[in-house]
């Protein structure tokens, strides 16, 4: 835990002597959703894995802007006297990676940008007919129907009852600031990249994301059998493409 902007920042550090490399998570996520990464990855690679503000076991913040997630990541990075490392980002994550890089690029060796696109429009709105809190976890997971198998991870006991580790009103308004055009980030960014695309993804779709390969050099693009979460649908594949590219690395 660090106090990271006024407030506590949690993040999973997996440990080892290896070289560092952040993970950023995407919406309704936390850091644990990179444990089978950083274990396929060791003991070469040290995985950092925050809980993002509002996520997890981190504080709540006043607002959920790009300049704010970007700052967590760079504090962070700057308390554990981190630069040049790896950052891995899905989804908001992967965003959050490419306009860190582009706004602190000492701090940023080369990215990993999880089915993240350099337009994003989303709409997290469904999310806000989910229950605050249910009296079981049981109950919690039946009123959150088939979206329950994505929230695994996000479903705490809290003094008054069973819960999301996040608030759905504060994941709206996160992803109406990650909704617009961030072109001139990614392209702003000098660093090797890997780009991953889920192929069953409803959030980037092929073309966009061969655009965005074509566009920025030293990008090269991956598409796997996935669908938007490809490192939790198929994290054997997955953690292989990543640890391809770490390994070229110079």
């Amino acid at each position: 835990m660090e106090v990271v902007g006024g407030r506590r920042l949690s993040y999973l550090d997996f440990g080892g002597d290896g070289r560092p490399l952040l993970a950023l998570h995407g919406h309704f996520g936390e850091g644990r959703t990179f444990a089978r990464l950083a274990r396929e990855l060791g003991p070469g690679w040290r995985v950092l894995a925050p809980d993002q503000r509002g996520h997890g076991r981190s504080d709540r913040a006043a607002d959920h802007s790009r300049e704010g997630y970007v700052a967590d990541a760079a504090e962070l990075l700057d308390r554990l006297g981190l630069e040049d490392v790896v950052v891995v980002g899905h989804s908001l994550g992967g965003v959050n990676a490419y306009q860190l890089a582009a706004r602190h690029p000492r701090l940023v060796r080369a990215l990993v940008v999880e089915d993240a696109g350099a337009v994003v429009d989303g709409d997290l709105s469904f999310c806000l007919a989910w229950p605050e809190r249910a009296p079981t976890r049981r109950a919690l997971v039946e009123a959150l129907g088939d979206s329950a198998r994505h929230l695994a991870d996000a479903v705490r006991e809290h003094p008054d009852g069973w819960g999301l580790a996040f608030r759905p009103g504060d994941m709206v308004a996160s992803q109406r600031q990650l909704n617009g055009d961030h072109w001139a980030d990614w392209l702003a960014g000098e660093c090797p990249a890997l780009l991953v695309h889920g192929t069953s993804s409803d959030v980037l779709d092929a073309a966009h994301a061969r655009e965005m390969a074509a566009r920025r050099p030293g990008t090269r693009l991956v598409h796997l059998p996935a669908g938007h979460a490809v490192h939790a649908t198929v994290p054997g594949p997955f953690a292989a493409v990543v640890r391809e590219f770490l390994a070229a690395l110079p």
